[in-house]
């Protein structure tokens, strides 16, 4: 078969949401119009904002303030009390490393996966939305992390962990809602390094607001095995029109190439 490339599959998908969009206007729901050509969204928020009434996320040490215009790597508030001894022992050992000297690694920084909710602490490049009948794909183009969405079907029994899980979505008026489980131990919840367990259990609510120039998801955290209670944050996304510029991490992260994968052969 033939190599598709992205601009391709993107275009295609593009017309595969107007489709989707024009079946789900004759059934009268207000199905939110996520995709068009060169419409991608930045993420606002560099953390998670708190929800009033929810236990709150991770944020910094009010004693070390992770400063965005210096060379600074953030340092954990360890003083949240809904961590778990075991993970706020990791993250003390985190804060140590970066007190330092060291480097505060993210999922970002060393171009792997950011797993989910980790996915929407990827900032400064697109996330291109492409709408289908029977799923939904988010592709970050800092490095091409991809994510799926499967709609209207049920999870899997036993879902394979992976960075990703298994994500299953739908449409409730003009919000996407997507519950994701089946997540592996190997990522981080957010740019904190805050680990997390396999019982990590994730539900989103993606709508539009302002206009269509703001792209709003309400997250809610669920992992017994990190967290004394479920917790909930928000994230922003603003709409920005852009074309499609690929952009290869490994070979572009200067920064931090000796920490990035390196394949020991080739692949062809």
């Amino acid at each position: 078969m033939a190599a598709v490339s992205w601009e391709t599959f993107f275009r295609s998908g593009v017309l595969a949401g107007v489709v989707c969009a024009a079946v789900s206007a004759e059934a009268e729901t207000p199905v939110p119009g996520l995709s068009s050509s060169g419409v991608g969204w930045i993420a606002i928020n560099r953390d998670f904002v708190a929800v009033p009434g929810s236990p709150r996320p991770i944020a910094d040490d009010l004693a070390h303030p992770y400063v965005q215009s210096k060379p600074t790597f953030r340092v954990a508030d360890l003083t949240n009390p809904n961590l778990k001894p075991w993970a706020k022992e990791i993250m003390r050992r985190e804060n140590e490393k970066v007190l330092a000297g060291g480097i505060g690694y993210t999922a970002r920084s060393i171009c792997m996966p950011g797993g989910v909710p980790g996915f929407m602490m990827f900032v400064e490049a697109p996330v291109y939305f492409i709408q289908s009948p029977k799923q939904v794909v988010m592709i970050y183009v800092g490095d091409e992390q991809v994510r799926h969405v499967h709609l209207n079907v049920p999870h899997a029994q036993n879902p394979t962990p992976s960075c990703y899980g298994e994500s299953v979505g739908h449409y409730e008026g003009d919000t996407l809602v997507i519950d994701t489980i089946g997540l592996n131990d190997r990522t981080t919840i957010d740019n904190f390094r805050t680990p997390h367990t396999n019982q990590l259990h994730v539900t989103e609510y993606w709508k539009l607001a302002e206009g269509g120039e703001v792209l709003e998801v309400n997250i809610r955290i669920e992992d017994p095995g990190t967290f004394n209670a479920p917790w909930s944050a928000i994230q922003r996304y603003r709409r920005v029109q852009r074309p499609w510029l690929e952009e290869v991490c490994a070979e572009n992260n200067l920064q931090f190439g000796y920490h990035t994968p390196i394949a020991n052969k080739p692949d062809f």
